[in-house]
């Protein structure tokens, strides 16, 4: 009989478990320069993101009224003046791939930028946290709230701080429909009950998904479903700008600076007082170095500022800077054993000497941030000539299969086409198709009345693709080869717009 092992039992219930239990984060309100220049960046994102669909346009009586529309139904992409069709969706692809070059500039110069002021997680999270302070309080009302037991107060701010969540979430889905219809008419319908049901399929979950992740998970997201912290590492170099704290002038740091200084013992600036972990909205101390969960909203940096100032010591503890920077600041205050003196980079009066500035933003300007820099212009650049220049005219032409050719009673020769037209114009226009390097051809269209041998003058719609049935027949007399290639030829007839497709007259084997 085997023996029993409890004591290896009771080492596996002590094992610690695979994911760690959420600690729930009470960031502080941060003020200063960064949390200033956040506020304006969260007022204008959501402005435009909410005020976008309800801007009009005026294209003329053939083509919508609201500025930019998704019409999905008619397969357009309206942005203000400019029209993308269906097949001009290269001109989406180019736009991804500028916004790709463009994070990867911004990571490469200034870090995690873009997750800390303009990420759509982040400016979400900050407007609920908006809600969260005004009705429960600032950090350490909140922190004793959430210790509370339930009571009538409690449970009146929990419900009004969620109702408001509900609503932000429940206008930020209607806010995304109205960018595929028209805004005014689908707010109409949407709420009288009118709308289609995939309108209100899509607003639920769009509501649900930004409750969820933008009051409940937070910095859950950030670090667990982006997978942005984890390409950022590729991204970043010794001359990239990151929210570092710079411990060369912090280190050791302690709360009693006066007695340990009147002790004869050397200390930094930082006293300790944890206001950079208060104010951070991922629950980092950013004095631990480089973390993967750090966004570089750089509020750390206003905390301690503002502790700087109130010491009456040079700001800059936490600072932007870059690892080159942080490496020779640091070898001038680390002594021959090892140990970090801050007196070493100070004068007499205490102040700062021959230290590398921490916002060097001339360290963007060099070769990677440049190439990113060409290639973005470069593709912009690009795409601009491409759709100034583009012809609203677009021409395509599908011969007969079976048959061929007909021979008619006459002995001419017959081949048969499909003719497309595409007016991608909201206007209607009068349009002349002929034909080129065929001469005796006769054209005929079934449809049209007594037209013309050479040239037929066919209405083309506003923004819709006209299909006609056209038959070219020729003596076989001045026929001299099997296939012979000509061309058709659509032109405005009140505009220089022109456009051409190669096609072949065919009249078999030759006698």
């Amino acid at each position: 009989m085997e023996s029993f092992d409890v004591e290896a039992v009771n080492r596996r219930d002590r094992q610690e478990p695979l994911y760690a239990a959420r600690k729930k984060i009470h960031p502080k309100r941060a003020e200063g320069r960064f949390r200033s220049l956040k506020w304006v960046i969260m007022v204008v994102t959501l402005g435009i993101y909410y005020l976008t669909p309800w801007i009009r346009w005026d294209r003329g009586e053939f083509a919508p009224d609201q500025a930019v529309l998704i019409d999905l139904y008619h397969r357009r992409f309206y942005f203000f003046f400019i029209e993308i069709w269906p097949q001009e969706f290269y001109y989406v692809a180019g736009l991804l791939i500028m916004a790709g070059i463009g994070l990867f500039l911004v990571t490469s110069s200034v870090g995690r930028a873009w997750c800390g002021y303009t990420c759509p997680q982040t400016v979400w999270v900050d407007l609920f946290l908006v809600v969260e302070r005004a009705i429960e309080g600032d950090r350490n009302k909140r922190i004793r709230l959430d210790k509370a037991p339930m009571s009538a107060e409690k449970a009146v701010k929990r419900v009004s701080k969620h109702t408001i969540w509900l609503l932000i979430a429940a206008s930020t889905g209607g806010a995304w429909i109205f960018y595929f219809a028209d805004a005014p008419k689908l707010a109409v319908d949407l709420f009288t009950g009118n709308a289609a049901g995939v309108a209100y399929a899509t607003v639920a979950v769009l509501t649900f998904t930004t409750y969820t992740l933008g009051g409940l998970m937070r910095e859950q997201v950030c670090t667990y479903m982006c997978p942005w912290p984890r390409i950022q590492g590729a991204m970043l170099d010794e001359h990239s700008l990151t929210v570092t704290y710079n411990d060369w002038r912090g280190e050791p740091r302690s709360r009693h600076q006066k007695k340990l200084e009147a002790a004869g013992k050397s200390t930094g600036d930082c006293i300790d007082c944890n206001a950079c972990v208060a104010v951070c909205p991922m629950g980092i101390d950013i004095r631990d170095g480089q973390q993967l969960e750090c966004i570089t909203c750089a509020l750390c940096i206003d905390a301690c500022d503002g502790v700087m100032s109130k010491l009456g010591l040079e700001k800059g503890l936490i600072s932007y800077a870059t690892l080159n920077d942080y490496n020779a600041n640091m070898a001038k205050a680390v002594n021959a054993n090892g140990e970090i003196e801050p007196d070493r980079i100070r004068n007499s009066a205490g102040k700062l000497i021959d230290t590398l500035t921490h916002t060097n933003w001339r360290s963007i300007i060099r070769v990677r941030t440049m190439i990113y820099i060409c290639a973005w212009a470069a593709i912009g650049f690009a795409m601009l000539g491409v759709l100034l220049t583009r012809e609203r005219l677009d021409l395509n032409v599908l011969h007969d299969r079976n048959p061929l050719f007909v021979t008619l009673s006459d002995g001419s020769i017959r081949n048969g086409y499909t003719v497309k037209i595409l007016n991608m114009m909201p206007e209607p226009r009068l349009i002349q198709l002929t034909i080129e390097g065929l001469p005796g051809a006769r054209l005929i269209i079934p449809d049209i009345k007594d037209n013309p041998e050479d040239a037929v003058l066919l209405p083309a719609e506003p923004d819709q693709l006209e299909t006609v049935k056209v038959f070219l027949s020729m003596d076989p007399k001045t026929l001299t080869e099997q296939k012979t290639p000509f061309r058709f030829v659509v032109q405005d007839i009140n505009g220089s717009e022109r456009d051409s497709y190669d096609a072949v007259f065919e009249a078999g084997e030759s006698k």
